[in-house]
């Protein structure tokens, strides 16, 4: 079990101090509530009015603006492209600067990002949706909850538009971005690419409108996008499964600016908690050279007086984290699960796991190959993406999974071993459909390990950090609501979904928005968070798009009374 990282309690007479710069961030406006004795529908126009309030585009002034980087706006074109002349009228309404990245990229990581300054936004074709607040770009993980939005408001060309971003982003930046700034030119997101085209050109087949030339054009990229995966770095030692791992080294150059104080915690933790520090933390010797990085910092043991007498102390010590701690760190990220104990505290050995959700992806990816294969008549293609998903079907099963336990667990390459941290990354495989009918029954039955009032929590372990409990997120919610419905447990899909819609729809009533996590314990919008950004942002893309996709799947006599409840009056606020 984790204890809360900053619950630690020091031994009387002793004082430690560790000491960094820090930031101030201001704090979050409130909006109006909404009118009450409409059931569901202020919620509803609240939703439909954001797709078009979070839309962005290269000819837009707020699509370049950075909360988390202050610097002057630059918008970044590939190397060798020529500058669209709609960019000339930008550059002068916006006052951007527009530049040339330094070199032709074919492989994510072939850039080093730090010589890219200042930093900026990099050029895709066609409008987006952003998720909302500090997340002012494209993102990968998130685009595919959005378009499952879009698609569900009747807006396929705009999520059309954005599958083709991503492809140009995967020609021209070498991958699928964690999101298009060039600080994100090291890393990709959970790769749900596949998933973002197969929606999307399902929805255009049935209104008629297949596209052979976007599908050839999608299976180029699809592929290319999924090779990164599958060889080093990516590759999960000799498992056969893949791994997260960001390309960069040291502090990424946004948590370094927008999220205050981080980095001092995580220093703080390792340091009352050594036999968890494993190589984190590095102490500063005179004239030797150490695999380090990111800021300085320091420690004093004093005695804490009870007089006016002064307090002795011993001398100052300099330490610093450690280049892998860092690249776990970032790796943490390019999983989309920052912050949370998943992998360690704070993620810190992110890049030393084989994950249940990635390697979940791979295998829908595989699947969704297969099809794409299929639709364009390539039935030798198909034969070996079949062949591929079979054999990660197969991988899962041997590594992940855990017959006892009755759930999926990411597996430990410097141990050889499972962990034992309960995440709800282990409805992937229902959603995805490698999971057999007895793993997703075993599944099912371990509901109440994650089951809250307000839904789904990530995890079962309070440990601050804001992808953990008591948490829960509307992605997620959609990936386990889905899985439970694919396998047939209903009754437990309707149940959860209602619970995470009335959350939601209360909060609403609150305040008038819709945000981007939940404590699912309390039912609130709070974001007490020890661990990550402090903000609960308002938008929000994914909670937005879960919020339509789960209403869909409610039983009429649900959502009925879901709509009713809208008229009641408020409970009281959990403190």
């Amino acid at each position: 079990m984790f204890r809360r990282p900053l619950a630690f309690v020091l031994r009387p007479l002793v004082l430690v101090a560790i000491t960094c710069a820090s930031l101030t961030q201001p704090p979050l406006a409130e909006h109006s509530t909404s009118t009450p004795g409409q059931g569901l529908k202020p919620i509803l126009e609240y939703i439909s009015t954001s797709w078009d309030t979070l839309t962005r585009s290269m000819t837009d002034c707020q699509s370049l603006t950075d909360p988390k980087i202050k610097v002057a706006s630059v918008l970044y074109l590939p190397a060798n492209m020529a500058e669209p002349p709609a960019l000339q009228k930008l550059s002068v309404d916006c006052n951007v600067r527009i530049e040339h990245l330094p070199l032709e990229i074919h492989r994510l990581g072939e850039v080093d990002t730090s010589k890219i300054q200042p930093h900026g936004l990099l050029y895709v074709e066609n409008k987006y949706v952003v998720p909302g607040g500090r997340f002012n770009e494209m993102y990968g993980w998130d685009s595919y909850f959005i378009i499952r939005g879009l698609l569900r408001a009747g807006r396929a060309d705009l999520a059309r538009g954005m599958v083709d971003n991503f492809f140009f982003e995967v020609e021209h930046y070498g991958a699928m971005l964690n999101a298009n700034r060039t600080y994100y030119l090291t890393r990709s997101q959970p790769p749900f690419l596949s998933s973002m085209f197969v929606d999307v050109y399902s929805a255009l087949q049935k209104s008629g409108h297949s596209d052979s030339a976007w599908l050839a054009k999608a299976y180029a990229d699809l592929e290319k996008d999924y090779e990164m995966w599958n060889r080093d770095p990516h590759r999960a030692g000799d498992t056969g499964l893949s791994r997260y791992y960001d390309f960069g080294e040291g502090p990424p150059a946004e948590a370094v600016q927008d999220e205050t104080g981080y980095y001092r915690k995580v220093a703080t933790y390792f340091f009352f908690h050594p036999a968890q520090a494993d190589t984190y933390i590095l102490e500063g010797v005179p004239g030797v050279t150490q695999p380090v990085a990111g800021a300085p910092y320091s420690q004093q043991v004093c005695d804490v007086s009870s007089t006016m007498a002064h307090a002795e102390c011993e001398k100052r010590r300099e330490f610093r984290l450690s280049s892998d701690y860092y690249k776990g760190d970032r790796s943490m990220r390019e999983s989309g699960f920052d912050v949370s104990f998943r992998f360690g505290p704070f993620g810190a050995a992110t890049h030393h796991y084989a994950p249940v959700c990635l390697n979940s992806l791979l295998y829908k990816t595989e699947t969704d190959l297969e099809q794409i294969s299929r639709w364009l008549g390539h039935t030798a293609e198909a034969e070996k993406w079949s062949k591929r998903a079979r054999e990660r079907k197969n991988l899962i099963a041997r590594y992940l999974w855990d017959a006892k336990d009755g759930l999926f667990f990411d597996f430990n390459l410097q141990t050889g071993q499972q962990s034992s941290y309960r995440y709800a990354t282990t409805f992937y495989p229902l959603w995805t459909g490698l999971a057999t009918p007895d793993q997703a029954k075993a599944v099912a039955k371990n509901l109440s390990a994650f089951e809250k009032p307000g839904g789904l929590a990530m995890s079962t372990e309070d440990t601050g950090a804001q992808w953990d409990l008591p948490y829960g997120w509307g992605n997620i919610e959609m990936l386990a609501i889905d899985g439970l419905r694919r396998y047939g447990f209903n009754a437990d899909a309707d149940r959860i979904s209602y619970k995470f819609l009335s959350m939601v729809a209360e909060n609403f009533r609150r305040d008038g928005n819709i945000r981007e996590k939940y404590n699912v314990v309390t039912r609130s919008s709070e974001a007490r968070v020890e661990l990550g950004y402090q903000v609960n942002v308002v938008g929000f893309g994914w909670t937005n798009a879960a919020f339509l996709e789960l209403l869909h799947g409610l039983p009429k006599a649900m959502v009925e009374r879901l709509e009713t409840e809208q008229d009641q009056p408020l409970p009281a606020f959990a403190k």
